[in-house]
């Protein structure tokens, strides 16, 4: 992967150039290959670019644990990558996956699972697609 600063390359150019923010981090969208729909934001660092990008797996780092993640290792729900792509200065990375089981730690098939409304001046969430697909107090144990 090259580190090149030039700003035109990097936007123009077809040379790898990932432009990791202070903390060592790109901002991952993850999205369901088959129907579109916003899984999952996380984070890579460069190490769990490479393994995804080497193995088809999804890898993340979490910024809440400190460490490098399989997508699926504790849970078994796990996404296989069909496609990765850069977006224009190539500080974040959207892939389409297929997701097998749920994506959310919460049990449901997208993070994206409550609504923001706006109600006489008031806003709140709403649940939307928001049925779990397993019990997270089952598969993730402390």
């Amino acid at each position: 992967m090259s580190t090149s600063d030039n700003t035109h390359d990097r936007e123009e150019g077809l040379t790898f150039q990932p432009k990791f923010d202070a903390s060592g981090l790109l901002t991952c969208v993850a999205t369901d290959a088959a129907t579109g729909d916003v899984l999952m934001v996380a984070h890579m660092n460069d190490e769990a670019l490479r393994k995804t990008i080497a193995s088809g797996e999804a890898w993340y780092f979490s910024r809440s644990r400190g460490r490098l993640w399989r997508k699926g290792e504790s849970s078994g729900h796990t996404q296989r990558v069909v496609e990765m792509r850069m977006d224009c200065d190539q500080d974040a990375i959207w892939i389409r996956v297929e997701q097998h089981g749920a994506a959310c730690h919460t049990g449901r098939q997208s993070c994206f699972y409550r609504r923001i409304d706006k109600t006489d001046g008031d806003t709140r969430l709403s649940f939307v697609d928001a049925e779990r697909l397993f019990d997270p107090k089952a598969i993730y144990q402390k």
